[in-house]
């Protein structure tokens, strides 16, 4: 067939359509560029669209649990109000006394701690405390534990904290279940007296007076404390496998027999306890397994100062005058993780506790009785303290304590270390530098600073 021409174009086609002049090939190339340039693209989609569709089944749950959070905290905020400011102090104050009062049937628990969960704070003051001690790694959080006549804080045990403790009112039963060889050490714990219950150790507590029992307890942990029920185990254990580990007359119908009440147990006392319960015997161990636990800090040596008293239940390099019960108390502190010394403090009326800090520790006190002027040179942060307060001093952060009431300032006082605490006052670090060093920085003459005396005795609580 002749070529065929189109209008005033004088191209040529063959048979097939295709132009017929000396460049087809360089055609046909542009033509296959052209198809795979097409496909390339196509091919480029399809991969972006499939990694978008695995980046959003990746991430959903991510996004979900992001979008989850921040429903939360606006939950929490709406709860708390904290878009308006909460005053400096709460970081270092609880008002505990006032905070929420766990009512159970032998008793009442009152909590100064962290919660993971923002919106289980009641107060954004009690938040502001909660993240501070958290974020400072205090390493402590603060209850009171009240407990009825014949009341029982149940068997349980903590799995992240030790449990130190001093009575402040009534007579308690306390029994301990330590690590093989599995000895049971009970003993009856009077007021003035302090506990220590190691991690994990299973433990009891009875109010065996005729007045109510006050423990003010300190635990080591700035988490959310963990804890363990003996009932809440025994009623989440399959029938059958409690059977075959008890092995009681009956069998599984003897477990059977068991019925989970609907009333928190942790502290509990039964209306038919004469019922239940015909014969108690109190049993007290012998003396050097109960000083591994408990100390008795009232009777203990007392430390005399111009403004007050500090008595300690602590570990000590120095042996020699310290009786024997205590170094085995001592002894029994620096051998676990994570104990903390204890220490009561009396300042008298116009005394203060004069500006200190810790090198080794976090503080934590709770004010039995009184009330007090507290200074933190953290923003010159200044605040009252009173009866039922909570305080938190991080460790490093000097601070003071003055009493600005009519009687004396007691308060029950916890330092996170199971060594020896280290401690520096302002008039000894002020005695120790060199006065030329002194005058220099406070652009004072030399001779100013010998006005500054130096006492006989120390000065840790002094007077005006």
């Amino acid at each position: 067939m002749g070529a065929i021409s189109y209008g005033t174009n004088s191209e040529k086609f063959n048979s097939k359509g295709y132009v017929a002049d000396p460049e087809d090939k360089t055609q046909k190339y542009v033509v296959c560029a052209h198809f795979m340039k097409t496909f390339c693209l196509c091919l480029f989609m399809v991969v972006i669209t499939f990694s978008l569709g695995l980046a959003v089944v990746t991430l959903s749950p991510k996004l979900q649990a992001i979008k989850e959070r921040g429903h939360m905290e606006k939950a929490a905020e709406r709860v708390l109000n904290i878009s308006n400011p909460t005053p400096t102090e709460y970081s270092y104050l609880n008002r505990m006394q006032s905070s929420k009062r766990f009512v159970l049937q032998g008793g009442v628990v009152q909590w100064a701690r962290y919660r993971a969960n923002p919106a289980h704070y009641d107060t954004k003051e009690e938040r502001a405390f909660g993240e501070s001690i958290h974020s400072n790694g205090a390493r402590m959080t603060a209850s009171t534990l009240e407990i009825k006549p014949n009341g029982c804080r149940v068997p349980h045990w903590h799995f992240n904290a030790n449990e130190h403790g001093y009575l402040a009112k009534g007579t308690m039963w306390i029994g301990i279940l330590d690590s093989a060889p599995f000895a049971v050490t009970s003993y009856n714990v009077t007021v003035g007296q302090v506990i220590f219950l190691p991690r994990a150790t299973l433990h009891w507590m009875k109010c065996v007076g005729r007045d109510t029992c006050l423990f003010i307890l300190f635990f080591t942990t700035s988490d959310e404390l963990v804890t363990r029920d003996v009932d809440d185990v025994f009623y989440a254990t399959p029938q059958d496998i409690a059977a075959r580990s008890l092995k009681p007359k009956g069998g599984i119908n003897f477990i059977k027999s068991f019925k989970k009440p609907k009333e928190n147990q942790a502290v509990n006392l039964p209306p038919n306890l004469n019922e239940l319960v015909h014969k108690a015997s109190y049993t007290r161990s012998k003396i050097n397994q109960v000083s591994k636990y408990f100390f008795n800090l009232k009777a203990s040596r007392q430390y005399k100062y111009p403004g007050g008293i500090i008595q300690w239940a602590r570990y000590t390099k120095k042996k020699t005058g310290l009786p024997w019960v205590e170094r085995i108390f001592a002894k029994s502190l620096n051998e676990h993780e994570d104990t903390v010394t204890m220490a009561t403090m009396r300042i008298f009326r116009r005394g203060m506790r004069q500006p200190h800090y810790h090198f080794n520790a976090h503080t934590m006190g709770y004010v039995l009785r009184g009330c007090g002027r507290v200074g933190v040179d953290n923003n010159a942060t200044e605040f009252q303290i009173r009866s039922g307060d909570v305080f938190f001093f991080p460790r490093g952060i000097q601070h003071y304590i003055k009493n600005v009431g009519k009687g004396d300032l007691f308060m029950v006082i916890a330092f996170s270390t199971h060594d020896e605490l280290q401690t520096l006052d302002m008039n000894i670090y002020f005695q120790s530098t060199a006065d030329f060093i002194l005058a220099q920085l406070f652009l004072k003459k030399q001779e100013e600073f010998h006005k500054i005396p130096t006492f006989k005795q120390d000065q840790d609580i002094n007077l005006p």
